[in-house]
């Protein structure tokens, strides 16, 4: 469980205005500093939800992943363009998977150098499970309407779109 802080007043907005006295406005720091400590909060209600059926958010999305490619395998360079995570996560994710009996690794017939990871009937059973705790807790922003959330993903996609996180997509 996320421990919450406490505290009398809000850190961020108290940031803020001592950011505007010194440095100017202070609309994009704010928002910005939010986006990381709503991270923070949400990864730890996933871990909560998560914890009981051996996975980490980052373990779940390679399973999510794996359950909505056609063929319930793919190779681990293709899940970390997907995941947009650095190999080596990639690598610790599925050894930890692997252990856990919910993926099969074996070579990629198409690259010769290549791995595909392959989901087994115990990951897609662990996907069920788990995605029913998640969406129980609405992914952790049951304080949000419906409305709110889809607005929310807008907001935060033109964010992405403006960086270039999809290619050939701009934000509008």
């Amino acid at each position: 469980m996320v421990r919450p802080l406490g505290l009398p007043f809000d850190p961020i907005e108290r940031a803020g205005e001592t950011w505007e006295q010194r440095f100017g406005p202070a609309s994009a720091m704010r928002a910005a500093t939010s986006v990381f400590r709503v991270q923070q909060i949400l990864l730890a209600r996933f871990d909560e939800v998560l914890r009981p059926h051996g996975l980490t958010f980052a373990r779940y999305e390679v399973l999510v992943l794996l359950t909505f490619s056609r063929s319930g395998e793919l190779p681990l360079k293709v899940i970390g363009s997907r995941l947009m995570v650095h190999p080596t996560s990639v690598t610790n994710a599925i050894d930890r998977l692997v252990a856990a009996g919910y993926v099969d690794r074996r070579p990629n017939p198409a690259d010769g150098r290549g791995v595909l990871a392959a989901i087994t009937d115990r990951g897609r059973a662990v996907v069920e499970v788990a995605t029913t705790a998640l969406t129980a807790v609405e992914f952790g922003l049951a304080e949000l309407s419906e409305a709110e959330r889809e607005q929310l993903f807008g907001t935060l996609r033109k964010v992405r779109l403006g960086a270039g996180d999809v290619a050939g997509d701009r934000a509008g």
